[in-house]
């Protein structure tokens, strides 16, 4: 088993037993009714049965208009892709097209990480899509800085037990890694394409943030290596590249990388520092019983109560976040111890009770089988039971970077939890050729929004200020380094007088 199972096994046992109470078996996937074909430009007669087909099943997809949703110009689907019809595994997804020009704007899929937390309620709700949740949970309003601005977005709650998908087999859920998980990925896209055929062909990018500087490479590296099946072809998936945001990417150096970030922003002493980088050695397969103690001492009374990920903003003290149960813990796998528009801490809580709503989930096509556990942002028992992780994704990267796909990392230098300094030291790793040194790029009102480096082959931003959740933290930044990222330019330098 992977060294992430082994230490589950020690950290966890304050808190597994309860998380290891299996999700319900679901039984199956309703079948809606048809509309009007999108982008029509056939007549009837002249469809193909598979086309027909299509047009079934995306327009049963179509969303109407959600609960408390403000006017809008773009089309929205969502709905369940089977991936695995004899274990009767779904995944969830919700496509938001571009507000203008869809048919010629390229498709993002967004993954969120954890492992086990949801993208409708990271990605979608609380970062780059369209709608944001008021604290009452009853009424959306228009997020400005939306990335279907730019792209048509599609998020996936992956993998099943995540979110709205699920799986029909509950032992799916001990054997779930990040090998299943990018299988069942390449499985859902070969689906949905099917579904969806105005978008083959079409320029196509995978983003994600966090544990999904896992899922994005991995499941890039199957789509442009390994078809699935050989009845499917994937040549009409356009894949052009790459975005990771805040991602972990090896272990060794995400792990140091902390350690020297905690320190260098006052959050833990001298000593502290010096026992830890003395008795922690990141390249190990088990720690010592000194390093976790210095751990838990740093967490429990030298950081304090603030959120990692995001160091100089107010933390929720409303309830508790699903990500505190969950992503907090995976960093360093500490021990149990204890601006633009603006920030509310608490949004995510406003998503848990929103998306429970039996009215969202009948606009969404959520739940169609009747689960009787509660939607949340991440499962801990996904979470708990995870399988397979390995130590490190940057003989991906290489990889992808040798295809000649567009492959840029951008952080926000605010989050704890994976700083920029460990994605710094992951970058050096690879031993790169600098062709633009770093610079400090700039805002329309001429701030500066970060710093970038640009290598031969990736380039990497940084974002002033923002925590883990960079859309969330600053929605302008994030939508600039998006455009820049889309167009294949450099993100804007100061212009000269």
């Amino acid at each position: 088993m992977a060294r992430l199972s082994n230490l589950m096994l020690l950290l966890l046992l304050v808190w597994v037993v309860s998380a290891f109470t299996l999700l319900p078996i679901s039984r199956g996937i309703s079948v809606r009714t048809a509309g009007k074909w999108p982008y029509d430009h056939h007549d009837q007669s002249e469809r193909t049965n598979a086309e027909k087909t299509a047009l079934q099943q995306q327009m049963a997809d179509k969303i109407d208009r959600l609960p408390g949703q403000p006017p809008v110009g773009f089309d929205q689907y969502s709905g369940y892709v089977t991936v695995d019809a004899f274990a009767g595994r779904a995944l969830f997804y919700w496509l938001v097209e571009a507000w203008t020009d869809a048919p010629n704007k390229p498709l993002v899929l967004w993954l969120n990480g954890g492992p086990g937390c949801s993208s409708i309620a990271y990605g979608a709700a609380e970062e780059l899509g369209p709608f944001l949740i008021d604290p009452d949970a009853s009424t959306l309003y228009l997020n400005s800085y939306s990335w279907n601005s730019e792209a048509n977005l599609l998020f996936l709650e992956s993998p099943a037990g995540v979110g709205f998908s699920y799986t029909n087999t509950s032992s799916d859920l001990n054997n779930t890694g990040d090998a299943s998980t990018a299988i069942d990925a390449s499985r859902f896209l070969i689906n949905w394409f099917e579904r969806f055929p105005q978008y083959k062909n079409r320029p196509f990018y995978i983003a994600g943030e966090s544990y999904a500087g896992h899922y994005v490479p991995q499941l890039a590296h199957v789509l442009h290596n390994h078809p699935v099946t050989k009845k499917h072809s994937l040549s009409h998936i356009n894949l052009k590249g790459i975005l990771l945001g805040n991602a972990e990417l090896d272990n060794y150096a995400d792990s140091a990388g902390q350690i020297d970030y905690w320190y260098h922003h006052a959050m833990i002493s001298y000593e502290t520092y010096l026992g830890i980088k003395k008795h922690c050695k990141w390249n190990h397969e088990y720690y010592t019983d000194d390093c976790y103690n210095l751990l838990g001492y740093a967490q429990a009374y030298e950081i304090g109560n603030i959120d990692l990920y995001s160091l100089y903003t107010p933390k929720c003290l409303n309830g508790s976040n699903s990500r505190v149960i969950s992503r907090h813990k995976r960093r360093l796998k500490i021990p149990n111890q204890l601006e633009e528009p603006a920030y509310d801490p608490c949004s995510e809580n406003y998503a848990e009770v929103y998306f429970n709503r039996p009215d969202v989930q009948k606009a969404l096509h959520a739940n169609t089988t009747g689960i009787s556990y509660r939607w949340t942002a991440c499962s801990s028992t996904l979470f708990a039971l995870w399988q397979d992780t390995p130590d490190s994704v940057l003989w991906i990267l290489k990889e992808l970077i040798a295809a000649k796909l567009r492959v840029w990392v951008y952080s926000g230098d605010a989050d704890g939890v994976v700083p920029v300094q460990g994605t710094r030291y992951s970058l050096n790793s690879l031993n790169l050729t600098i062709k633009s040194p770093w610079f400090p790029w700039y805002m329309p009102n001429q701030q500066v929004g970060g710093r970038s480096v640009e290598y031969e082959g990736l380039t990497f931003v940084t974002i002033r200020g923002a925590g883990h959740e960079v859309p969330l933290l600053h929605r302008g930044p994030s939508l600039v380094l998006f455009r820049s990222f889309l167009s294949g330019q450099s993100v804007p330098r100061q212009k000269r007088t």
